[in-house]
């Protein structure tokens, strides 16, 4: 082998893997997140779990990405780790459709149909396509679309260029020598889990041991235990994934780690065991890409056939090697556990946006709850509701916390327009929630001032401070609503309700004024009072910044305080008659 023909190699190798890289890159981009909220959402039976592993596989083309995201599942509290296992079994199955695509190079044939079925015929139609669109498509789906015709055609361009330099390889003893090493099962099984573990895919080590197989040197005795230790070295990603995350993710990353052990420890000493009696007569013909696809193929599906009825065999042995500590029980009694933003899901943005929703939608709801019990407070005050306002207020702090750091991370990767638009709208309503649980505590602080000092609002006060924070709890509950649900009509109608609420404010204060000249209320009382209804016309301006926020993000080519206006201006008849339907409502007495 001259200096020339490693170069072919090399280069053929680099073409191959970046190629790899570049459609699997370009399928998860095209999905958009889909496919990983699809994950989430419908494995809660074992057998859809299974099915879904196998589909999200072969569309992501690679077994270790689909793994490193269940971790990310498990780390988050997003998935049970007995859900995980159905997907991380069907994963192993569907890794395999990436050898079938790779064996096409081997097609044949003199017709003109047979020879455009040939990747070496087709790749450069699919790359001019390709790039055509990635240049002048502005639109993202395109773009990802052109990457993944790229990607297909370097990927069968660096295959071929391999089986072209490592073809005259037969001829050479010396290489034939080094094979026949591999023959020996446990070399040949490490030298499988080495290559694999290096390039951190299985699908790339098969499509390299596919293009040796052009050489017509890698016999059955060979090829066997090196497809045997592929599936062991794909492990190696998910290992690696879960360091520093939690032990839950660390036993998903287990069970992956466990089954594939498990699978060709048993198959190796079944396979030898019979084989050193019987002496199977194709161990020493030569493998074809095609066969290597089919024997990988074949020996994964048998084996999630044989071990998908015991799975929680594998759930049990993980939970032996990393039983529940007391603060992981403590953890799973602790409702306000707050979910964790896995770093994994960066790389997915469209995915990593929703579970920022969700995450936000969680600390809405914390916010909303202080805010009504913080009122409670005004009518009665009680220690303990007072206490759990200080609780949800210190959790909505976290809240903002981790899910502030979470988007900055996130705006850093490759985002669309369109996710763009959501980041900045969640950041701006996370600093909304978060303010409206601030005025919860300093309506708690009031209250328990007037407690200990024991003052009360008149009569006719509390009269009219009980219709203004039924308005106030009625605008907070639409709010989280609208921001849950993307409910644009009711979204609609929440700047009304804000400016209904600004005007019970300057009613109150002016009524204040009046008995204050009455000598019906003292000046110390009219400053509590103003700091009461200062509190709630904040905690409404929030409100309706979350839902302006919300229409802004489903709307195109408007800013906030020119929509403002809009909503506003007195030729408004659905403003206007909303705004009188709220006035209705919450007349004072």
């Amino acid at each position: 082998m001259d200096i020339f023909m490693l170069l072919n190699l090399i280069g053929g190798l680099a073409l191959f893997l970046y190629g790899m890289d570049m459609l699997g890159d370009g399928l998860k981009k095209l999905s958009g997140g889909k496919l990983e909220i699809i994950l989430e959402k419908l494995t809660k039976n074992k057998l859809m779990a299974l099915l879904l592993g196998a589909v999200v596989t072969a569309i992501i083309q690679s077994s270790s990405a689909t793994t490193v995201m269940v971790v990310g599942f498990v780390n988050s509290g997003i998935m049970q780790l007995s859900r995980s296992i159905g997907v991380i079994l069907g994963a192993n199955v569907g890794t395999t459709i990436t050898a079938w695509i790779l064996s096409l190079a081997e097609i044949s044939g003199t017709g003109f149909f047979m020879k455009m079925l040939k990747p070496t015929s087709f790749s450069p139609i699919l790359a001019i396509i390709g790039v055509f669109m990635i240049m002048l498509t502005k639109k993202e789906k395109r773009k990802n679309i052109g990457i993944i015709l790229v990607g297909f055609a370097i990927l069968m361009t660096g295959m071929d260029t391999m089986s072209n330099a490592v073809e005259p390889l037969a001829e050479i003893p010396e290489f034939t020598n080094i094979l026949l090493m591999f023959s020996n099962p446990i070399l040949g099984l490490l030298a499988g889990l080495v290559l694999t573990a290096i390039i951190q895919s299985s699908s790339a080590s098969i499509g390299i041991l596919q293009a040796l197989c052009t050489t017509g040197a890698v016999s059955y005795a060979t090829a066997i235990p090196i497809i045997m230790g592929q599936n062991i070295g794909t492990c190696v990603t998910a290992v690696l994934s879960c360091t520093g995350a939690s032990r839950n993710a660390k036993r998903a990353a287990l069970v992956h780690l466990y089954y594939n052990f498990i699978i060709v420890g048993g198959f190796m000493v079944l396979f030898y065991a019979v084989n050193s009696v019987v002496d199977f007569a194709f161990m020493g013909t030569s493998m074809s890409a095609v066969k290597v696809a089919l024997f990988h193929t074949v020996f994964n599906i048998i084996a999630v056939i044989v071990m998908f009825p015991f799975s929680f065999v594998l759930e049990k042995l993980v939970y032996m090697t990393l039983p529940q500590t007391e603060e992981e029980l403590e953890a799973q009694n602790d409702k306000k556990l707050i979910q964790i933003l896995d770093s994994r899901f960066l790389s997915t943005p469209k995915f990593a946006l929703e579970q920022c929703k969700n995450a936000t939608v969680e600390m809405a709801e914390h916010s909303k709850e202080a805010l009504i019990l913080a009122m409670k407070t005004l009518e009665a005050f009680d220690e303990k509701i007072a206490n759990k306002v200080s609780d949800l207020e210190n959790l909505a702090d976290h809240y903002e916390d981790e899910l502030n750091n979470y988007l900055v991370k996130l705006s850093s990767q490759h985002l669309t327009e369109e996710d763009s638009q959501q980041l900045s709208v969640l950041l701006h309503c996370v600093n909304d929630f978060e303010r409206i649980a601030d005025h919860a505590i300093n309506i708690v602080s009031t209250a328990r001032e007037m407690n200990e000092k024991e003052q009360f609002f008149s009569k006719k006060a509390q009269e009219e401070l009980a219709i203004y924070t039924a308005a106030l709890t009625d605008i907070i509950t639409d709010t989280v609503d609208v921001f849950r649900n993307d409910d644009l009509e009711k979204a609609k109608y929440i700047e009304p309700f804000e400016e209904v609420i600004d005007d019970l404010s300057d009613e109150i204060k002016k009524r204040h004024m009046k008995r204050l000249r009455k000598g019906k209320c003292s000046i110390e009382m009219g400053f509590v009072l103003a700091d009461v209804v200062t509190n709630y016309e904040r905690a409404s301006d929030h409100c309706s910044n979350v839902g302006l926020s919300v229409l802004q993000l489903h709307e195109d080519n408007f800013e906030t305080h020119e929509y403002q206006e809009h909503m506003s201006r007195e030729d408004n008849a659905t403003f206007v008659a909303e705004m009188k339907r709220l006035k209705e409502k919450y007349m004072l007495p």
